[in-house]
């Protein structure tokens, strides 16, 4: 038997989600859990493995360790059926045995966590790394897949572990789409936009991933933004899209953004109903539906909503906050902007954001909430004063997000035009803004 420290040291070499500096909040943790369901567990799904690895981690950090070995398990039979290969072992359950090793030891079941642990390193020595100096191409995969999942400062490093792991291997086409989806995630957060090599490899991975019709929608997406008339392809893509298992990788989320920008948004509607229709009792789909409404009734006020729009809205809104109850916070700011537009329900607006200011938030979560009642004292409320002192409790909060640098322009625009009595105080307060 292993003594406890070479144990633990042991564990601590490994590669794996155990040892991947993965701490996301609680709150992080029931939306990246709700993510992950939403991809779905259909067959033919090359990551499904990786799913399921992630999943179990998650169940792991809130608690549910049962879950989380019944999942472990399940990766490791996905693996077997995605990579069929012939023999059920291979270099893919490196991460998963690795992750198996840690769940043991932390049951306080050692021999179990040992037996995994000489798992690996039978792994590693039948499979060692093409490249000596680096790990192996289906650990560096996984690695970057799962921090795909976890925030933006994380895809550019994730990039560069798919950009490894496809230098050793270059056949694994699922590596080269998620690689150009990471890097067109990653340029969302940037200042510059999609680079023009981007563009030519996400046409170069869709021309060599031909079924993968989330890549396409993206793909679209980006070519509208260079000007290109995409309607017709759109069309004909939402028919595929609507023939397919129900997924969040399906595309249909991604391909509703387009038809926002570059269609119609009354077509977005119809698509996400014509799906729900389809499919009427997946979640996701319903989340999809409440969203284009949200930017019907928010972001396209070119007209007065009609009554039973907002009404659709709102039914929609409530079933999602249940159907997702343990991260409901985006969807309740969102049922609260809805109703502040809909001319009898302001007091309901009202009362949805002032449960939400007295919940139990993280740092993260609070710096949203106060950025988005800023802007709902503001545009729908009228409260210029309240909202600017709300937009100071958001830029406070030292964590760095889209939200922060919202709030922190939003008061440089207020100050740079001095017609606010607050002129002073708003100056005074960026000048003293800590950097996070």
């Amino acid at each position: 038997m292993m003594s406890q420290t070479s144990l633990e040291s042991k564990l601590e070499a490994l590669q794996c989600h155990f040892t991947w500096d993965l701490d996301p909040s609680r709150s992080k943790l029931f939306r990246l859990r709700y993510l992950l369901e939403d991809i779905g567990t259909e067959e033919g799904n090359s990551w499904l493995g990786h799913i399921y690895n992630l999943r179990g981690y998650v169940q792991y950090k809130l608690g549910f360790t049962q879950d989380a070995q019944s999942l472990f398990n399940k990766a490791a039979e996905a693996f077997c059926q995605t990579r069929r290969a012939d023999s059920d072992e291979g270099p893919w359950l490196v991460v998963n045995y690795g992750n198996l090793a840690w769940l043991h030891h932390h049951l306080g079941e050692q021999a179990e966590s040992q037996a995994y642990l000489s798992k690996v390193d039978a792994l590693m020595n039948k499979y060692p790394s093409p490249s000596q100096d680096e790990l192996h191409p289906e650990i560096y995969a996984e690695k970057a897949w799962t921090l795909m999942k976890f925030s933006a400062d994380q895809k550019q490093l994730a990039a560069d572990y798919f950009q490894r792991a496809i230098r050793m291997q270059p056949d694994m086409v699922e590596w080269k789409t998620s690689h150009v989806i990471g890097l067109v995630n990653a340029s969302k957060h940037s200042d510059t936009g999609l680079e023009a090599d981007v563009l030519e490899k996400m046409r170069i991975a869709k021309e060599e991933d031909p079924e993968n019709l989330y890549l396409a929608a993206q793909y679209l997406q980006e070519c509208a933004k260079k000007g290109e008339r995409v309607e017709d392809e759109a069309r004909e893509l939402a028919t595929k899209i609507l023939k397919n298992p129900v997924s969040s990788y399906s595309g249909v989320k991604a391909l509703l953004r387009v038809y926002r920008n570059y269609v119609s948004v009354d077509e977005a509607i119809d698509l996400a109903e014509e799906a729900l229709k389809n499919h009427p009792d997946v979640r996701f789909l319903k989340r999809c539906a409440a969203l284009c409404y949200k930017w019907k009734i928010i972001f396209f006020r070119e007209s007065r909503p009609k009554p039973n729009m907002i009404d659709r809205a709102i039914s929609l809104y409530k079933e999602v906050i249940i159907l997702y109850s343990q991260a409901f916070l985006v969807k309740k700011i969102d049922l609260a902007n809805i109703y502040a537009k809909s001319n009898h329900s302001q007091a309901k607006a009202e009362q949805i954001y002032q449960e939400v200011l007295k919940s139990d938030l993280d740092p993260a979560d609070k710096q949203l909430v106060y950025n988005q009642y800023a802007k709902y004292l503001n545009f729908d409320r009228q409260d210029r004063q309240r909202s600017i002192k709300y937009h100071m409790k958001a830029a406070e909060i030292p964590i760095q997000s889209f939200y922060r640098e919202n709030s922190v322009k939003v008061l440089g625009k207020i100050k740079g035009r001095s017609r606010n009595r607050m002129c002073r105080e708003i100056e005074q307060f960026l000048e003293n803004l800590q950097e996070p």
